[in-house]
């Protein structure tokens, strides 16, 4: 977004990771990414695996950033809740970008296509999924994060057009 900063909240979902058990490296790669937009991460927090919760900070969050970033819990295990907590808080879905992300992992790996992840608009917030990996937030990430500033920027009702 031009002469404006992205604030951004990131929520760390892993079970392990809440407890101590693991370490974050996931979050501060999506963090040290962002920067190279102009993002400001204002918010970074490491919940478990727990829909209800991961709901609640949804919701906070979206009154207070631009931009929520998850990671982890998008895949097939019981307790892979994110994209149906996100799914149950977002009010439009951005199909787009969840389907770029699957599509070029698919370059890497076949794997890529058992993601749930979704991203969508919650208020004036976009909210996007990521894998838990930070091999896989890297690759997820960067094949979004050039179009991040323009969806910011026509959430919030701005004027550009979209054409080049």
């Amino acid at each position: 977004m031009k002469g404006r900063t992205i604030t951004v909240a990131v929520l760390t979902l892993s079970d392990k990771g809440s407890r101590g058990e693991r370490d974050d490296l996931s979050g501060p790669a999506i963090g040290r990414m962002l920067e190279g937009i102009g993002a400001e991460v204002r918010f970074s927090e490491i919940l478990p695996d727990e829909k209800t919760m991961i709901k609640e900070k949804l919701i906070e969050y979206a009154g207070r950033v631009d931009l929520i970033i998850t990671t982890g819990g998008t895949g097939l295990s019981p307790r892979d809740v994110t994209p149906d907590a996100t799914l149950e808080v977002i009010e439009r879905e951005v199909p787009g970008m969840a389907e770029a992300m699957r599509t070029e992992g698919m370059k890497k790996t076949s794997r890529s296509m058992l993601s749930r992840a979704v991203a969508g608009v919650r208020g004036q917030a976009l909210i996007v999924n990521l894998p838990g990996s930070p091999r896989a937030v890297a690759e997820n990430l960067s094949v979004i994060l050039d179009v991040i500033p323009h969806a910011v920027e026509k959430i919030k009702g701005g004027m550009e057009e979209c054409a080049r």
